[in-house]
């Protein structure tokens, strides 16, 4: 077996350090606009988007591979089965097939939420302070009101006004669009006040931009951060107001949502009864989901929070550079020459005799 000579110690370790450079070179290479836009792919964020995408799945397709919720049988309260993998509710029907259609209602209501309150949020947060004057003045004060005023007492309210046969899905995200977009829109309205000072939405309005234009393609994009993870905490708070309102049973008439199961899972008793599989599937799936979408807020939180994003490039700078000790160690001891068994021998025997 050849051994290494000293002479070569210097070529292995600088090569060595200079593949772990380029390594750490490629890893932090400046990414392009978009792409900081993007969240940094984490395994929570994984977690996040395959609990999301999953139960998405499941409520956009899961109702053409189940029978009729509907359908009574004289089966009630069958616990989950070969035939009924969810078990039957007390009036007979599938527990499975009626989850499919509420998972498909709750992210109905989720998504018009989100997408009503992040409009209505964007309109009068970065409308109004990109105007300024009166404008501004007029939409924080609308907002600060919204604020001021309970939200579940108002939504409450609003529904036991509206006639139950008009209760529908679209009604129901009406009601919590408008009590839930304020927040948001002074959150965007702070953040818009920092960028319409900059160069180069000034360079834009010297030029004769239409403020629609300006908004659009000069702030708007540095918004998107904060824009996003608020549509998905709309989403989240709208599912849950959903089911607060349903099981109350001010919620939608005629429609199927996951808070429509609890509210007659209660009204028949099942907990009291021990039959879990009527309320826990509907529970677990709205607490599933809330998860899902919060862990990929937590990681939106890293584009619009600096601070997070230092620390996430700090930890690991560290751990590569311990990596890089490492190699550099196991690379200076393979490349040192192996001594003579007699002469180990001798040193381990001189040591002993001291």
């Amino acid at each position: 077996m050849t051994n290494l000579s000293p002479a070569n110690e210097p070529s292995l370790v600088d090569e060595t350090e200079a593949a772990e450079v380029a390594r750490d070179r490629a890893g932090d290479a400046p990414r392009s606009g978009w792409r900081m836009l993007l969240p940094t792919m984490t395994p929570w964020l994984v977690i996040g988007l395959v609990l999301v995408g999953a139960i998405t799945l499941f409520g956009i397709f899961g109702p053409y591979l189940v029978g009729d919720p509907r359908q009574i049988r004289d089966i009630g309260l069958t616990p989950p089965s070969g035939d009924f993998l969810l078990g039957t509710t007390q009036t007979g029907q599938d527990v499975l097939a009626q989850l499919a259609y509420a998972t498909r209602g709750s992210l109905q209501i989720g998504l018009l939420v989100g997408v009503l309150a992040t409009a209505l949020s964007a309109f009068f947060g970065i409308y109004g302070a990109y105007r300024g004057g009166f404008a501004d003045e007029a939409f924080s004060l609308l907002s600060n009101v919204f604020l001021v005023i309970p939200g579940l007492p108002l939504v409450i309210v609003i529904s036991g006004f509206v006639p139950r046969e008009s209760r529908g899905l679209w009604t129901i995200a009406v009601v919590l669009a408008v009590t839930s977009w304020a927040a948001s829109a002074r959150v965007l309205r702070a953040q818009t006040l920092s960028v319409r000072h900059r160069d180069y939405v000034a360079a834009s309005k010297v030029s004769g931009e239409k403020p629609w234009r300006v908004i659009v393609v000069e702030i708007l994009p540095n918004l998107l951060p904060v824009i996003a993870s608020q549509f998905v905490f709309a989403v989240i708070a709208a599912i849950l107001g959903e089911a607060g309102l349903s099981f109350i049973g001010l919620g939608a008439s005629n429609s199927a949502t996951l808070g429509t199961m609890l509210f007659y899972a209660q009204n028949g008793f099942a907990l009291s009864l021990g039959a879990w599989w009527w309320f826990v599937p509907p529970g677990l799936m709205i607490a599933l989901f809330g998860m899902g979408l919060s862990l990929i807020n937590f990681s939106i939180d890293e584009i619009i929070n600096p601070k997070l994003k230092n620390l996430r490039q700090h930890r690991k700078r560290a751990r590569k550079a311990a990596r890089l000790e490492r190699e550099l160690a196991r690379a200076t001891r393979r490349s040192r020459p192996q001594e003579p068994d007699a002469v180990r021998a001798d040193r381990a025997k001189e040591v002993s005799t001291r």
